[in-house]
């Protein structure tokens, strides 16, 4: 295994709480046994990891402001923490949670805190499948530990916000998030990854668990909005109880690399997921989504739907597989993945999966490759809307549909504006859409 994350991993096997060290040992014991993949890796066959082959330093605490950074959060009404480079910064958090919330930081947990985060950490997530999962694990100093107590209904978002500030040598984070909805709960959770503007060395190492216990219902949404030069590795992983609920929104703009696995496992019958995403590259970047839905008991439904726009000389990746088990009778799941192409540069390789051992459910899956329609494009510009305008408006509809399921008023509020100046590089075009 290469030394890219050395320092990295020496800095957590000292600093690292000590009730953590078995996992932290644990996880590096696994990653320098395992060689990082290659294109002949199948999961990782259209990505290439050649730029990690750095060396990172530990991503360091910095006091400046957001407005130094010239980066300003959503106003999204949510109970809220952020972090810089990794560190907490409690002086832009807000730490005010209603009763039957418990939000603990790993590197502040007491001994009965830690117990509790320690029986569910790493539970739910296959070190053998996801390489960097390890790296995750021997890497980690610090985290969030989310705990919604049984029945509670919380009455606003909580917002987690990581972000990357440039330094002078190329540097490396780690993110870890437990969330744990206990029985008959709901509660509504974001994770926002921004960077500041400009070109920087960044790789984020990224793992969220999210155990979604029995009759409970988590909204969670995964929002990727760091800079062009920014690496991103990370997955989320779930685990779904009886009658459980996880609706799940991602959305990805593009960067230098962003590898994104999106793992549901459920366990319980009744329970629902519904999957949604959106990935946007652009330029030369490049963004690889792979999710895979394990129905392993009966009486469960998945909704999954993702659509890619990949414009200039990005190149995207989709691969969405459904395993349905031979126990899991009576289950419905569907899978949709449409991408569309603003360039003849532009590259997509998608591969949905259905693999379907029982005889009694509904399955349906489906993906497209397309290019902006030309007689939409024709009727646009007939009707004294520029070429430009169409093509912006004509890529915001393709998406429209995927933004408007997201739930959440505010969230919805602040993306669309986003997304619209995301598709034009004139801002004046946007503005129909805002």
């Amino acid at each position: 295994m290469p030394n890219f994350m050395e320092q990295a991993l020496d800095y957590a096997a000292h600093n690292a709480p000590v009730w953590l060290q078995p996992t932290v040992s644990e996880g590096r014991q696994v990653w320098e046994q395992q060689a990082l993949p290659t294109r002949k890796t199948e999961a990782w066959k259209y990505t290439g990891v050649h730029n990690l082959r750095q060396p990172y330093a530990v991503g360091e605490s910095t006091a400046v402001a957001l407005k130094d950074l010239s980066l300003s959060l959503p106003d999204l009404g949510a109970y809220r923490l952020v972090f810089i480079n990794g560190h907490y910064r409690a002086e832009l958090s807000s730490e005010e949670l209603p009763e039957g919330v418990e939000l603990v930081r790993f590197a502040q947990a007491s001994a009965e805190q830690s117990a509790e985060i320690a029986k569910y950490l790493g539970t739910i997530v296959s070190k053998k499948d996801h390489v960097f999962a390890s790296l995750n694990d021997a890497s980690l100093t610090d985290g969030v530990f989310l705990s919604i107590a049984p029945g509670v209904v919380v009455d606003r978002p909580v917002q987690l916000v990581w972000i990357t500030a440039s330094q002078t040598v190329a540097f490396t984070t780690t993110q870890r998030l437990l969330v744990l909805a206990g029985a008959n709960s709901s509660a509504t959770v974001i994770e926002h990854f921004a960077g500041v503007r400009g070109e920087q060395a960044a790789f984020t190492n990224g793992m969220t668990e999210l155990l979604v216990q029995a009759g409970a219902t988590l909204e969670h949404y995964r929002l990727h909005l760091e800079e062009g030069a920014a690496m991103h590795v990370g997955g989320v992983h779930a685990r779904l109880l009886a009658n459980a609920t996880l609706n799940s929104f991602h959305l990805a703009l593009g960067s230098a690399l962003k590898r994104i696995d999106v793992v549901v496992d459920f366990q319980g019958a009744g329970a629902h997921c519904e999957l949604n995403g959106v990935y946007l590259p652009r330029g030369e970047e490049h963004i690889d989504y792979h999710t895979c839905v394990e129905h392993a008991v009966p009486h469960c439904t998945t909704s999954e739907t993702f659509r890619g726009i990949v414009g200039d000389s990005a190149s995207a990746v989709f691969n969405g597989r459904i395993h349905i088990h031979r126990d899991a009778q009576k289950t419905r799941a569907e899978l949709s993945n449409k991408n569309l192409l603003t360039s003849t540069r532009a590259e997509v390789n998608t591969k949905p999966e259905l693999e379907i051992y029982a005889d009694d459910v509904q399955c349906a899956h489906g993906a497209t490759v397309a290019q902006l329609d030309e007689t939409a494009l024709h009727y646009l510009r007939t009707r004294g809307v520029s070429k430009a305008e169409a093509e912006v408006m004509l890529s915001f509809g393709f998406i429209n549909e995927v933004v408007d399921g997201v739930r959440l008023d505010a969230l919805r509020a602040y993306l669309r504006p986003l997304l619209a100046h995301r598709f034009s590089r004139d801002p004046q075009l946007a503005r129909h859409l805002a």
